[in-house]
C-alpha cells in the first residue's frame, strides 16, 4: 500500500536524482498502465467472467452503492453470517486493543515499546503496519477478507478478480488541541483506479472519535471525480479551501456508527479520517485492488501462510497469490 517497487532515484548520484525521479515516474505510469489494460487485469476480468458470483440483496446494495455514491455501509452481521467467524473477528480486535493500550500505557512510563507506527502517523497504531507479516488462516479478520461474502463483494465491484493487498487492524490515538495531518486530510489513494476498500468499527465511533469521512460521488465517474481526477502517481492531498469552495456542504459524509458497521468505499475518491480527539478510533482495514496495483504501483503489507493456499476456494487463493 503506498509503496513503489522502483529504486531508481535511490540508487542515482545527487545530481542525477531530479532526472531520474522524473524517469522512474514515468516507468511506473507507463507500467501500470500497460497491467491494467493488458496483462494483469485483462486476465483477470476473464477469470471473473468465467465464475461471475450471484449476490444476495445486501452484497448487491453494497455494490451498487459503492458504484453510484463511492461509498456504502452494512452490519458485519449482514456480511458475514458465520457466527463463529465473526465472533473471532471481535475477539480478535479485542486483543489488539489490549496489547495496544498496555504498549500505550509503557510509553507513559519512558518504557520501550513495540507499538507498531509507519511514515509520520504517530497518531495510529497498526497491528502489521508493512511489516510483512505472515499470516494464516488463524487471522480472523484475513479469514473474514477471504470470505466468499466479502471476496464476492469485490469482485463484482472491480467485475475482475481482486487481490488482497493490506489486511491490518489500527489504533487511532487520540490528540486533542493538535491539528489535522497526513491522512486526516482529505486526500485520495494511489493503490490503484479499481479499489475497495473496508473498515469495520470495532468500538463506536462519534464525532469526537475520528469518524471516516467520504465526498460522495468523488469516485472514478463520479461527478465531483474532476476536482481531481485518479491518476496513477499522482500527489494525493487536497487543501480544504478547495473542497470546501467546489463540494456542497451535502456531498461530505460523515460515518459516525455503532461498532459493528461495515464501510465499502472506492479511497481513489476524496477521503480523511482519524482526528480523534476525545477517544480512540479502533478498526480493522483490508484493502481490495486490481492486479495492475501489484504489478506497478503497491506492495502487500504481509505475506500468505502457503499452508493456508490449498484449502482456499480459487478466487480467495487468487486474491492472496
Amino acid at each position: 500500500m503506498h509503496r513503489q517497487r522502483a529504486t531508481l532515484v535511490a540508487r542515482a548520484p545527487g545530481r542525477a536524482k531530479p532526472l531520474a525521479e522524473v524517469v522512474q515516474r514515468s516507468g511506473i505510469v507507463a507500467n501500470y498502465k500497460l497491467h491494467d489494460s493488458l496483462l494483469s487485469n485483462r486476465s483477470s476480468r476473464r477469470l471473473y467472467a468465467k465464475q461471475q458470483p450471484q449476490l444476495d440483496e445486501v452484497q448487491q446494495r453494497v455494490v451498487d452503492g459503492v458504484r453510484e455514491q463511492g461509498f456504502a455501509r452494512a452490519r458485519l452481521d449482514e456480511i458475514i453470517l458465520d457466527d463463529p467467524l465473526r465472533e473471532a473477528v471481535e475477539a480478535q480486535g479485542a486483543a489488539f486493543v489490549d496489547e495496544t493500550e498496555r504498549g500505550l500505557a509503557d510509553e507513559g512510563t519512558g518504557s520501550d515499546s513495540a507499538l507498531r507506527r509507519h511514515g509520520g502517523k504517530d497518531f495510529l497504531v497498526r497491528a502489521h503496519a508493512f511489516d510483512g507479516v505472515r499470516l494464516g488462516l488463524d487471522h480472523a479478520w484475513l479469514r473474514a477478507c477471504l470470505s466468499s461474502r466479502m471476496l464476492d463483494i469485490a469482485n463484482t465491484y472491480l467485475d475482475m478478480w481482486a487481490k488482497l493487498s493490506y489486511v491490518d487492524l489500527w489504533y487511532t490515538v487520540p490528540q486533542p488541541g493538535e491539528e489535522r495531518t497526513a491522512s486526516q486530510l482529505w486526500h485520495f489513494d494511489f493503490d490503484d483506479k479499481h479499489l475497495l476498500k473496508a473498515f469495520l468499527y470495532l468500538h463506536d465511533v462519534d464525532a469526537q472519535t475520528g469518524p471516516f469521512e467520504y465526498i460522495a460521488e468523488s469516485q472514478p465517474g463520479g461527478r465531483y471525480h474532476d476536482l481531481h481526477p485518479w491518476r496513477p502517481m499522482a500527489y494525493g492531498r487536497v487543501p480544504e479551501e478547495e473542497v470546501k469552495r467546489e463540494i456542497p456542504d451535502e456531498a461530505v459524509q460523515t460515518f459516525t456508527a455503532p461498532a459493528g458497521t461495515i464501510l465499502f468505499c472506492n479511497t481513489s475518491g476524496l477521503h480523511r479520517g482519524g482526528f480523534a480527539s476525545g477517544a480512540p478510533r479502533i478498526l480493522a482495514t483490508a484493502t481490495y485492488c486490481s492486479p495492475a496495483s501489484l504489478a506497478a504501483l503497491s506492495v502487500r503489507n504481509y505475506e500468505i501462510n502457503p499452508s493456508a493456499l490449498p484449502g482456499l476456494p480459487d478466487a480467495s487463493r487468487f486474491a492472496v497469490s
